[in-house]
């Protein structure tokens, strides 16, 4: 049984393929026609999924797509009835709920099939229940607290309850206009980031300050009794003017969310901590409440929210739950999969089989396909083998020069999890500068993750919880902060990817090379990008390389130094 499913329309445009609830692949549309966060339909990425899979789109047994444009229809026309919107806002929302509404037209359409040879059924899920599938079906988990918090999608910002094997069940929602995703927005932009998830770039600032404006905040945004928050609707313009995008540059970039009210009350904009500590605040309450309400130890995160790796990193430590997971699409792209399971699990009522070890769910290359590129370059190369590649790649990190590091299928999700990678030794103080400088052009304050080995997170870090998505931010020790310096951040922590040998065998030969060299089983690992997606395939990678003062490649078995 092959099920399909599609992210469209909503930004993270993505499509993920499952057959017999085992994972084909899954991918953004955003790695093949580079614009990052791209919201339309995502014909590139179902072309790949299908390929991989070896079949077409007239083998497919289910179809869905994460929005359903009749979910939470009497509250839709309750509010269009109470704040009267503009006639502007009323449209756009008609709009994309038509482009919605049939995926089997928008399918047949980009892929130029013959619809009366489809045989597959058609499902429309909401948003916020594919963002539950999409953590709770996949994670090890038999039972789960579930907790999804984004922007909006299908009128709803915030929705909980619980997984019970193959069911999960709804216990509450948190409806538009009111919006943790929406404030953390506003004041980004407020800050002076603009863009379409610009959000983390605001995260990696919050460290450099103190929480002082936690007042003026508390006027913004008010905790309720059962857990959840409500905006305080004066300050923002998103329940008028609604919520509007752009395209800067390829870049997609929301409208003003804010009233001149806002303005007047935050005044100067020095607000990324007292922003960070107020949002952690509600998420605690949020969760706190989940946890008493469900009774398990086990809690399952999604939605955009869920990428704030800051509080992520603290919830076990502060909360009565044991374990937790959070796959590594959190964000709209991760709702394809969810889509895929949902209907796997929660309308066929099949039975549970794939639990996500790793996000390497991409495009892999052949060795003559990556070597055709290399010659079409005119580049000089060395072949080697696992063993000498890995070794010699552990050399040019230790002797402080940047490696990009291309290898196997491309990592889903956001961030680079070690197959598209930039590596750099971690012990170099001014590591941080010279990337931000010589190959990411960006700005000074973010910083860089630490890869570790599995077996030696407690040696470096205040948590042992593995992580193998990056997703989380642990305290560094005290002691090794001035081994690592490059991936400390401000504020004495680290946003961690753990690599286990099991699910990352190269990677991990690579780190442990290192650790071989220089008695440190960290590396420090960025995306391999510029400014643009990470790279999807090796002419992407010689392209960024070339054009960037890195000062070697590993792409497949080949190395290439400058």
């Amino acid at each position: 049984m092959y099920i399909l499913g599609i992210n469209a329309y909503h930004a993270g445009a993505s499509a993920c393929l499952i057959k017999d609830g085992q994972l084909i692949g899954a991918v953004e549309e955003e790695r093949f026609n580079r614009r990052k966060y791209w919201a339309g339909f995502p014909a590139q990425a179902i072309r790949y999924v299908l390929d991989a899979a070896g079949i077409t789109a007239y083998d497919l047994d289910h179809v869905g797509i994460s929005r359903d444009p009749s979910a939470n229809l009497m509250k839709k026309v309750l509010f269009t009835l109470s704040k009267r919107p503009s006639l502007d806002l009323i449209r756009s929302r008609l709009t994309a709920a038509a482009e919605v509404r049939d995926p089997k037209v928008r399918l047949t359409e980009a892929l130029q099939l013959d619809a009366k040879a489809l045989r597959a059924d058609f499902h429309n899920v909401e948003h916020h229940r594919a963002h539950m599938a999409s953590a709770f079906f996949v994670s090890p988990f038999k039972e789960a607290a579930i907790l999804s918090v984004d922007g909006m999608g299908d009128f709803v910002s915030t929705m909980w309850g619980s997984g019970q094997d193959t069911r999960l069940d709804v216990r509450g929602t948190v409806h538009f206009p009111h919006s943790l995703g929406f404030l953390y927005t506003a004041i980004s932009q407020w800050l002076g980031f603009p863009k379409y998830g610009d959000e983390g770039k605001v995260m990696g600032l919050a460290p450099y300050g103190q929480p002082r404006h936690m007042d003026k905040l508390r006027q913004i945004i008010s905790p309720q009794r059962d857990g959840t928050f409500e905006l305080n609707l004066d300050y923002f313009s998103i329940h008028t003017e609604g919520v509007t995008m752009s395209w800067e540059d390829g870049d997609p970039v929301f409208g003003n969310l804010y009233s001149p009210q806002f303005l007047k009350l935050l005044g100067e904009p020095r607000v990324a901590a007292s922003l960070q500590a107020a949002l952690e605040e509600h998420e605690f309450n949020l969760v706190r409440a989940l946890e008493r309400e469900t009774g398990y130890k086990t809690l399952c995160m999604a939605g955009g929210v869920a990428l704030n790796s800051a509080f992520n990193g603290k919830v076990l430590p502060n909360t009565g739950f044991t374990d937790i997971f959070i796959q590594p699409a959190a964000g709209d792209a991760g709702t394809a999969l969810g889509v895929c399971y949902y209907i796997y699990h929660q309308v066929l009522g099949q039975p549970r089989v794939a639990v996500m070890h790793d996000a390497y769910t991409g495009p892999a290359y052949t060795n003559g396909s990556i070597q055709s590129v290399l010659d079409q370059h005119s580049l000089h190369y060395e072949r080697l083998d696992e063993q000498a590649l890995t070794c010699r790649a552990a050399e040019i990190v230790a002797n402080g020069d940047v490696l990009g590091w291309f290898q196997g299928r491309m990592e889903w999700g956001p961030r680079a999890l070690g197959n598209r990678s930039i590596i750099a030794d971690p012990r170099r103080t001014d590591m941080k500068d010279v990337l931000n400088a010589r190959i990411k052009r960006r700005e000074k304050f973010r910083p860089f993750a630490p890869s570790i080995a599995l077996e030696h997170v407690g040696e470096y870090f205040d948590q042992t919880y593995p992580d193998p998505f990056m997703i989380k931010v642990y305290g560094v020790l005290p002691e090794k902060q001035s081994v690592i310096p490059a991936v400390t951040h401000v504020d004495g922590t680290g946003r961690l990817q753990t690599v286990d040998k099991t699910a990352a065998p190269l990677y991990w030969q690579l780190i442990d090379a290192f650790r071989e060299r220089t008695g440190v089983p960290v590396v420090l690992n960025t995306s391999f990008n510029e400014n643009e997606p990470i790279v999807c395939t090796p002419q992407e990678a010689v392209d960024c390389f070339l054009r960037t003062k890195m000062d070697a490649l590993a792409v497949g078995p080949y190395l290439i130094q400058k």
